[in-house]
């Protein structure tokens, strides 16, 4: 009884050991991977936090909603005519007085 005690116990060391090693395979495996990752996150600018708020949100659907204004107009015009120099005039005007209607609109 004691051997096959002993002999299930053995067993039972040999798989926590087998265990252990792989999970300090997989924690050093993380340890690079955020040691590399860390790298090249400090090379990259980190960008501002947007603006939150009702304000912030109302200027941002309004915007929108000029842009979206701009590229109906766009398609209408695009569909209306059959030659590319009125096209690319009406493009060229709308992104000209595309951010100065969108400034008026959404002007504080």
């Amino acid at each position: 009884m004691s051997k096959e005690r002993a002999r299930r116990r053995e067993a039972r060391e040999r798989e926590l050991a087998a265990a252990a090693v792989v999970r300090a395979a997989e924690a050093e495996k993380r340890r690079r991977r955020e040691a590399r990752r860390a790298t090249l996150t400090r090379l990259v600018p980190t960008s501002a936090p947007g603006q939150s708020g009702t304000l912030a949100a109302r200027r941002r659907q309004a915007t929108g909603l000029v842009v979206a204004g701009v590229v109906c107009l766009n398609v209408l015009v695009f569909l209306g005519t059959s030659s590319w120099e009125p096209r690319a005039l009406f493009l060229l005007l709308c992104v000209l007085v595309g951010p100065i209607a969108a400034a008026l609109i959404t002007r504080k």
